[in-house]
């Protein structure tokens, strides 16, 4: 704190305030500390220097303050020894009240301000006028050669004391050339992202499918998660989809295998315009998603199949309950949008670790209001699955996209308290079966003659995929039955949650992008 600082600012009137509100014992530590002026460090003359402007405050004869502000290039008020600092009055000030204030009354205050980094220094002095033709040598001191205004007069200032205050109150602002420093990295990086698209677009395409997209856009939704925005090249309309509809995008792996993954489609169905989907960084993943964060850039083009829908959304005016966890919020956000558009009743329940990391938890917020329904599980708020379907309408539609630990719980529960399996509709997000017990098997292809080894990481499509074969499948979660093919001989570990009691017991079917062998062979009528 300024030496001198409360020999002039705690008048009696300041005392009798400090007392009447407390805090006149710790200020009364300024007031013993030795007296005299301060004096301008290294500090505080870094600090002047680097200003391009102040506010000043003088007061007349009748005790008016005014209060001005000054401002110039940087530097301009400068420090010219330890104890004076003086300024270029330059032309332009028609009305001269500081300057006539301080014909008056030489004592003057200034406050210095840097917003962006939350700093102020307070100065006071008494203030003398310079005229050019009196003292030319220190006016040619207070000259700025760059900056082109006439210096008609000098003001300059014994500082007898000063105060740097504390940041609270201050709004950081930035001046252009802080803005500019601060985005020139950024500006630097979206050269290079642009320059790499430019070279993607013109070389390099993945895929073969017969619809043409572009990544048009890419933010990051929670720490994890990050959405990937597609247009056709040209920015003409896209084919329409449906709520609940998805994705198969080709992605190129670390070594340089390109594989397809699917996604569901996040954006508003009515938009034709772009798809959106958004990706979770799967840390014990295939490797998928993280090429998808790793390699999909800006002007990446890929060649894809049609979307297709295997979670479709009821088009009757039934009232429905929507419930998501974790990335499953992702068609589930397409059909809360698309019921909001109908005007038909519906609720959203929403869980997931926290608040952050709920992909759309905003928009949703704002869209939805009271129809959206948060369970943060770092705020001990549960999804109670019970009441929920207890206190539901018969007639109620529901659709669950989550792990399968959310499914399985929330489908067993629906049958205990009766509801139809009609009304019970589900997609997993990604196949949470747990690998860490899985052993290797053999299968035998009848109609492709071919014996295959599947390994303990590896599922029955991935095998017949890495071998040449193009078998269908739709989701690979164990959601959608697309890749269901019948079992010819040995014993099935149903992992899926698509297929029927009298499918898997009676037609012996088995999906093959999730379930396993419990036998050492399967043979497959494929």
């Amino acid at each position: 704190m300024a030496r001198k600082f409360a020999e002039i600012t705690f008048t009696a009137s300041v005392k009798a305030a400090q007392e009447k509100y407390g805090s006149r014992q710790s200020n009364q530590g300024f007031e013993v500390m030795e007296t005299g002026p301060d004096l301008i460090s290294s500090v505080e003359a870094e600090f002047i220097h680097a200003r391009d402007g102040f506010y000043q405050a003088t007061a007349n004869a009748e005790g008016w303050p005014y209060v001005q502000f000054r401002g110039g290039p940087k530097g301009f008020l400068r420090v010219i020894d330890q104890q004076t600092l003086g300024y270029a009055d330059f032309r332009g000030n028609v009305q001269y009240l500081s300057v006539g204030n301080i014909g008056e009354n030489d004592r003057i205050a200034l406050i210095l301000m840097d917003y962006a980094n939350r700093r102020r220094l307070k100065i006071w002095a008494r203030a003398s006028i310079v005229e050019y033709d009196d003292n030319p040598e220190l006016i040619s001191k207070l000259e700025i050669p760059t900056y082109r205004a006439r210096v008609e007069r000098g003001i300059i200032l014994k500082v007898e004391a000063f105060d740097w205050n504390c940041p609270q109150h201050i709004t950081p602002r930035f001046t252009e050339d802080e803005i500019n420093q601060l985005i020139t990295p950024m500006q630097q990086r979206i050269d290079e992202l642009e320059n790499n698209r430019k070279t993607n677009t013109q070389t390099k395409s993945l895929g073969w499918g017969e619809l043409k997209i572009e990544v048009t856009g890419i933010r990051q939704l929670t720490p994890d998660v990050r959405a990937y925005e597609f247009r056709r090249p040209d920015r003409s309309d896209l084919p329409a989809v449906s709520a609940g509809s998805h994705l198969t995008i080709p992605v190129e792996m670390t070594d340089g295998q390109i594989v397809d993954r699917t996604y569901s489609v996040a954006n508003n169905p009515n938009r034709r315009d772009i798809y959106e989907i958004a990706v979770l960084k799967e840390k014990d993943g295939r490797g998928g998603s993280k090429a998808v964060h790793d390699k999909l850039q800006l002007g990446s083009i890929l060649n894809i199949d049609l979307p297709k829908n295997t979670f479709p959304l009821h088009e009757e005016k039934r009232p429905t309950i929507l419930i998501a966890g974790g990335i499953g919020i992702t068609p589930i956000k397409s059909m809360a949008q698309e019921l909001r558009r109908r005007r038909h009743r519906f609720e959203l329940h929403y869980a997931a670790r926290s608040r952050r990391h709920m992909a759309y938890r905003n928009k949703l917020e704002l869209e939805l209001g009271n129809d959206l329904h948060l369970y943060p599980l770092d705020e001990d708020k549960m999804l109670d699955i019970q009441s929920l379907l207890k206190n539901a309408q018969k007639e109620t539609e529901f659709y669950i996209c989550g792990p399968q630990g959310l499914i399985t719980a929330f489908v067993d529960m629906a049958e205990t308290i009766g509801f139809p399996k009609e009304q019970i509709h589900y997609e997993l997000f990604k196949n949470s079966t747990n690998t860490e017990h899985n052993t290797a098997f053999d299968i035998y292809l009848e109609k492709s003659d071919k014996y295959l080894h599947v390994a303990e990481d590896q599922s029955i499509l991935d095998a017949m995929l890495d071998s040449g074969l193009q078998p269908q499948f739709g989701c690979t979660t164990g959601g959608c039955g697309q890749c269901a093919v019948k079992v010819s001989q040995g014993e099935i570990d149903h992992r899926d949650l698509a297929l029927s009691d009298q499918q898997k017991e009676k037609e012996n079917l088995i999906c093959i992008c999730v379930s396993r062998a419990k036998s050492k062979q399967l043979v497959l009528d494929a």
